[in-house]
């Protein structure tokens, strides 16, 4: 099977219908008024020019707001606008320095990445689904406070579960329901509580050395640090866990694995790190986002009124731009438009790259790899492998 089906089947797997309906709609037009869901945009530079418009375009009202306020509460920064939003960013513009994600994936990463490593020199296969959701859990269990203890094999095992969690709160939204009802909201808040509880507790301790011990050194209240743990819980296990495994797929795939090892060994990051930005495009780890108009004005030919929601489709935006290339250059428009733009572009971006240069340079230090076995997973809301099995080959 080619790597064009393979990443067919895990779009289609997460998204039996939804998938094809919103790639259809992307040709369509740039812009299209979809009745009962709003208005669709599929062009790289429209979709920038309304994340960049925050005046216009919010979160609230419509938008991601709507979503997951309801769960996690205010405070969660994607589902803030205006003078609160930017406050709090202020507060957190030294947050994620590359010194201290650097430092953070060493603490938190290195015993794990030497265990993956250490089965595959063995002839051990390693599903990197697995090792990632570890690895991911790993990461945002240090940053909300969540403390894991026990025996290597105990902390994988709490590592999974808050992985776990996060899969459960996301997989009850669904594309052609851009919403949570009574039910779900009252089960995904139960599930958000424990690390909500977590994050206040190192809050109250406020030790430096952790995490939400800094956001409280930066001037965030306890609210804000759950709010900003609940973001955390989503943003850093699920992309992470999407995307790696993809992109080690792809990168096997299409042949070309093995050049980027090698440059990798030769001390050249460029092959991977433009790895990473041409499969963040092809997968698209979020498909969509959400804004809600605030002001009359118009998005290309289309007019949108105060009360429409806007549907920003990452998917086709970058789909646009054609099949997997490793030379490809991309476009200002474009440039990483699936981490947002403008004031809500993705904060934990820089940890994100962190992590993923961690995890998948381990993997290509044990390169000649070969995939024995791989399944796309069902009714996730990002689409995902529920198991990919590389071996040295």
């Amino acid at each position: 099977m080619s790597a064009t089906w393979h990443e067919l089947g895990v779009q289609l797997a997460a998204h039996p219908l939804a998938y094809p309906v919103i790639r259809t709609l992307g040709r369509v037009g740039p812009v299209v008024r979809v009745p009962g869901l709003g208005v669709m945009v599929n062009d790289a530079r429209l979709a920038r020019q309304v994340l960049t418009d925050p005046k216009t375009f919010r979160t609230g009202g419509g938008g991601e707001a709507d979503l997951w306020t309801p769960v996690f509460g205010p405070s969660m920064l994607v589902n803030m606008d205006g003078p609160e939003h930017r406050a709090m960013r202020r507060k957190l513009a030294e947050f994620f320095t590359p010194a201290y994600v650097k430092q953070l994936c060493a603490d938190v990463l290195d015993e794990q990445v030497d265990r993956m490593a250490a089965r595959l020199r063995l002839g051990e296969p390693v599903d990197v689904v697995d090792a990632t959701k570890v690895m991911s859990g790993a990461v945002t269990s240090a940053l909300v406070g969540l403390t894991v203890t026990g025996s290597a094999l105990e902390r994988e095992a709490g590592y999974r579960r808050l992985t776990h969690q996060s899969e459960l709160i996301t997989g009850m939204v669904k594309l052609g329901r851009l919403s949570l009802t009574p039910q779900q909201i009252a089960k995904a808040r139960a599930i958000a509580d424990e690390v909500g509880a977590a994050a206040s507790a190192a809050w109250v301790a406020g030790d430096e050395n952790t995490a939400v011990g800094r956001m409280r050194h930066f001037g965030l209240s306890e609210v804000e640090a759950r709010g900003l743990a609940s973001a955390f819980l989503i943003a850093g296990t699920e992309t992470i866990s999407s995307l790696v495994p993809r992109l080690v797929a792809l990168l096997h795939d299409h042949g070309v694995l093995p050049t980027v090892a090698d440059a990798l060994r030769a001390g050249d990051t460029g092959p991977l790190n433009a790895a990473i930005d041409e499969t963040s495009r092809l997968v698209t780890p979020a498909p969509i986002i959400l804004r809600n108009a605030a002001l009359p004005g118009r998005v290309g030919d289309v007019r949108v009124l105060p009360g429409d929601r806007v549907v920003v489709s990452t998917l086709n935006c970058a789909k646009a731009y054609g099949r997997f290339d490793l030379g490809r250059a991309h476009p200002p428009e474009l440039r990483r438009l699936w981490f947002g733009a403008g004031p809500h572009f993705c904060l934990g971006y820089p940890l994100a790259m962190a992590e993923i240069h961690a995890i998948v340079g381990a993997l290509l230090e044990q390169s000649p790899l070969r995939i024995t076995g791989r399944k796309a997973a069902r009714g996730v809301l990002f689409p995902a492998y529920q198991r990919l099995e590389v071996s040295r080959a």
